[in-house]
Parts: C-alpha cells; sequence; structure tokens
C-alpha cells in the first residue's frame, strides 16, 4: 500500500490528466449518462472555482500583506508580454486577412500569449520551492494589463457589436478579480482575528496541491469535451495547438532565462526560489480565462487554444516536479 501510495504522489499530475481525458470517454461510451450532461457541465462550473478559492485561500494564508510588493523582474515580464501580445495583434490587423489559416495561428498565439498567470500557479511554486508572494504580484499587475490590452486590440481583429472599451473591460474584471482577491482578504481575516485556525491551517502544506489535481482532472475533462464539440477539422486542431505548444515554450523559456539573468545578479537562496516564481509567472497560465475569452471576444474554435495549452503547461509542471524530486533525493 505504501508503495502504491508512493507512486501516486510521484505520478499525480500525469494520472490526473489521463483521468481527465479517460472521464470524459466514459461518458461518451455510457449513453444512460448523455442525458445528465448539461447537469454535470453545470457541476463542474461550480465546482471548479470553489477549488480555486480554496487553493487560493490555502496558499494566501502563507502570505503577510507586507511580501506583496512589486520586483524588477516583474516589470521586465510585463514588458515581454504586452509588447508580444501588441506585435502579433498589430500583425494580424494589418497584414494578415480574416478567415485564413495564419490568422487563426496569431489568434490563438494572442490569447495564449496575453493570457495572465493561472491562480493555481502558486500551489505549483510552492512545490518547486519558489516565492509565492511575488508570484500573487505578478498575477494581480498582468490581470489589470490584460483588462486593458483584450479590450483595445481585440475589437480591431473581432468587433463585436455593442461592445465597448468599458464593457469588456467590466467583464474581464468580473471574471477574474473576484476569484483572486476574495481568497487573499479571507485569508488575511483569518490571519489576524483567528491566529489559532491560521497557524492550523498554515500546517496543511499538501492539501492545496491535491485540490489542484482534482482541478486539474476537471480542467482536461472539459478540455476533451470542448474539443470534441469544436466540430473542427484535424488540420485546424493542429494548426491551433502548434500555436498553443509555441506560445508555452516560448513562455516557460522567457521565464526561464530572466530568472536565470535575475539569479547571476544577485546568487542568493531566495533568489533561486525567485527564479522558479519568474519562469512559473509568465508560463503557467489561467486557461479557463483563455477559454473563455476566446469565446467571448474571437471565435468558438480559438478557445480550443486554452485548453490544449493547459495540456502542454501541465506536462511540463509534471516534468519540473520529477526533477525537482530526482534534484532532491541527490542532496
Amino acid at each position: 500500500m505504501a508503495a502504491l501510495w508512493n507512486f501516486l504522489k510521484r505520478w499525480i499530475l500525469p494520472i490526473a490528466m489521463l483521468a481527465g481525458a479517460a472521464l470524459y470517454f466514459l461518458y461518451r461510451a455510457l449513453p444512460f449518462l448523455h442525458p445528465a450532461g448539461p447537469a454535470l457541465v453545470a457541476g463542474v462550473g461550480v465546482l471548479q472555482p470553489m477549488l480555486i478559492f480554496s487553493m487560493l485561500f490555502l496558499s494566501f494564508v502563507r502570505i503577510s500583506p507586507g511580501e506583496l510588493r512589486p520586483h524588477r523582474w516583474q516589470f521586465w515580464l510585463l514588458l515581454f508580454q504586452c509588447v508580444l501580445f501588441v506585435l502579433v495583434a498589430l500583425a494580424a490587423i494589418f497584414w494578415v486577412p480574416a478567415g485564413t489559416p495564419l490568422r487563426l495561428f496569431l489568434e490563438c498565439f494572442m490569447i495564449c500569449t496575453i493570457c495572465p498567470t493561472a491562480t493555481a500557479a502558486v500551489v505549483v511554486t510552492a512545490r518547486l520551492g519558489g516565492d509565492i508572494a511575488s508570484l500573487v504580484t505578478y498575477t494581480v499587475l498582468i490581470n489589470l494589463a490584460t483588462s486593458v490590452l483584450i479590450p483595445l486590440f481585440v475589437p480591431l481583429i473581432h468587433p463585436v457589436e455593442g461592445m465597448s472599451f468599458f464593457t469588456a473591460f467590466s467583464m474581464i474584471l468580473a471574471k477574474v478579480f473576484p476569484l483572486l482577491l476574495g481568497p487573499c482578504l479571507l485569508a488575511w481575516l483569518v490571519r489576524y482575528l483567528l491566529p489559532k485556525l491560521h497557524r492550523r491551517l498554515c500546517g496543511w502544506t499538501d492539501l492545496g496541491f491535491y485540490l489542484w489535481t482534482v482541478s486539474l482532472t476537471l480542467a482536461i475533462t472539459m478540455t476533451v469535451r470542448a474539443l470534441f464539440q469544436s466540430n473542427a477539422s484535424a488540420s485546424v486542431i493542429g494548426l491551433i495547438a502548434l500555436a498553443s505548444a509555441l506560445s508555452c515554450f516560448l513562455n516557460f523559456a522567457a521565464g526561464k532565462m530572466m530568472g536565470s539573468h535575475y539569479l547571476r545578479l544577485r546568487p542568493s537562496r531566495t533568489d533561486t526560489g525567485r527564479k522558479v516564481s519568474v519562469t512559473q509567472s509568465v508560463g503557467q497560465k489561467n486557461t479557463v480565462f483563455a477559454i473563455w475569452t476566446g469565446y467571448t471576444f474571437f471565435s468558438p474554435v480559438t478557445s480550443a487554444a486554452g485548453g490544449l495549452y493547459s495540456i502542454w503547461q501541465n506536462s511540463f509542471n509534471a516534468w519540473q516536479l520529477e526533477q525537482k524530486r530526482k534534484n532532491d533525493k541527490t542532496l
């Protein structure tokens, strides 16, 4: 039993991803479940925000308000994401005709590039020994930048009737910030008003990670469902997969390069953890937001980019965690 538990702990992310895909195929293979499909989708829509709220709350209880302060690397990371998004958006607007495969590629790449940091990134960052406070600070900053850039540029690419800048801006804020700020405020209330409960919650170091694996399983299930229901051809899905994979590679590579540069300038143990935070801040995306952005501001088929990005980033996260486990074992 102990060997089985250790195996599950070691490979929990790939298992969660495979389980998520298997759940959808099981649903398709059992026709008597099909009438319950709408209720199951609605249930996932309620459960996922609850899981994310719980994960963030358990992470925020370990962060004091004084730890949330900006750093120089966050400015450069914001500049990278925003400038890359603007350049690709301008290319799509002025040089690539609508309805072409290249236009679809650029739109999917744009969504994945500007997509803000995943709220669940704090869980993986903590597992990898990163600096959670700096990642949370960057998450707030990139969400603000996203709330401005998407309403500015997306209407030029995909005009939406009756959608003004302020309408889109308020929609994005309403989508993201309650789930980001709510757990933070609740955690700080517990910190200062219920110190005994706060100390107990700080001891639950692994619970957030396991909640995240459940959330990941559901996310992969919904990703596979979206791909099957998109009615897109294999070539279109391949193009979207390529755009999301390229974005994922560039984001993690940029984060790793910037984090390594920061570590060379200030080679301390604290900055070793910050290197992890830099990489996860730009690489691990809020793919639920990316899917919503595709449906709301672009076209339904582009929403598949967020789901496919989720597969790439979680595969890389699984590799990162395995590498850390090996490194810790050799120390």
